[in-house]
């Protein structure tokens, strides 16, 4: 009786374990950082979460359980903060995603100078958060800045980041153009996937602008928007260089992140396994978001097939 060959599945070709170990040698160097500076603080975070670690090199550290989480329940500060990061992220990710749609709808036509247009609509990406937060600072000075400058003409003025009314407002403007390229160039790209002809045929049925939009182009586009968005959000709420720039929390706590508040409990008083609690709900709410991303791509792909 001949030997069945691997492509039954009785038996592996030869060199496949020779290959495997090849793939593995080849995907390891870009899988260590992963580990060592991702997956190896994320678990030690955790760990952390279950003791009473303080800032003191004399001070020894306690396994306390779940009494941080349980002081996490009852801390209204904290729950405000949390209630104010989910504000900032889908006060963000929404206005963000629908510019951007908006701005990648309109790169997408033949326009006269559209390159120059694509180039200026990416500089914001461009520029680290630290730098944008500086250059809006200067934007929103209460005394030399040109937005206050522009509203003096007008009648008005005010002190845009130091006031109760205005600051998250205006933190969320900045947040939304800081963010808006990343996902008008993933907009664009899949625009520019679709193909010309659906759009065509559509059009000769009789179709409509928005009728082609949502019979053709958001079809088209949908995992796309469906992942930068996720993903957006996931980054907002995550948010820290660029709300500690611009406002450091302020004024009143009104602009105080989660990020920041752990932030603070952990390099300002202290409290590192308190701040390691404050991590792992964040993580959790996260995971939160990666779970419901993750349900309606397979739900939306069981219904496509």
């Amino acid at each position: 009786m001949k030997r069945r060959s691997g492509a039954d599945g009785a038996h592996p070709r030869p060199g496949t374990a020779a290959r495997d170990r090849a793939a593995w040698f080849l995907v390891l160097p870009a899988l260590l950082p992963i580990l060592i500076l991702s997956v190896g603080p994320l678990l030690y975070g955790i760990a952390l979460a279950f003791t009473d670690a303080q800032s003191g090199r004399t001070r020894s550290t306690q396994w306390i359980g779940t009494l941080n989480f349980q002081d996490l329940l009852h801390d209204t500060l904290f729950w405000d903060s949390f209630r104010i990061g989910l504000i900032w992220a889908f006060g963000v990710t929404v206005p963000q995603f629908l510019l951007a749609l908006g701005l990648a709808l309109l790169l997408n036509q033949k326009l006269r100078l559209r390159w120059l247009a694509r180039a200026l609509a990416i500089i914001p990406w461009a520029m680290p958060e630290v730098v944008v937060g500086i250059m809006w600072r200067l934007v929103y000075n209460p005394d030399a800045g040109i937005l206050n400058e522009t509203l003096r003409d007008l009648g008005d003025g005010r002190d845009w980041l130091t006031s109760l009314a205005t600051a998250l407002p205006a933190v969320i403007l900045v947040g939304i153009w800081a963010g808006m390229p990343q996902t008008t160039v993933a907009l664009l790209a899949g625009l520019q996937n679709t193909p010309h002809e659906l759009h065509e045929a559509a059009a000769l049925d009789g179709a409509g602008a928005w009728r082609r939009f949502r019979t053709v182009t958001w079809p088209a586009i949908k995992p796309i928007a469906l992942a930068i968005s996720a993903l957006n959000l996931i980054w907002n709420f995550n948010s820290f260089a660029l709300v500690y720039v611009l406002t450091s929390g302020g004024p009143g706590g009104r602009t105080r992140l989660p990020m920041l508040f752990a932030y603070e409990e952990a390099f300002r008083y202290g409290q590192f396994g308190y701040a390691a609690a404050m991590g792992c709900v964040m993580v959790a709410v996260i995971s939160v978001i990666l779970a419901c991303y993750l349900v309606g791509r397979i739900s939306g792909g069981g219904e496509q097939r």
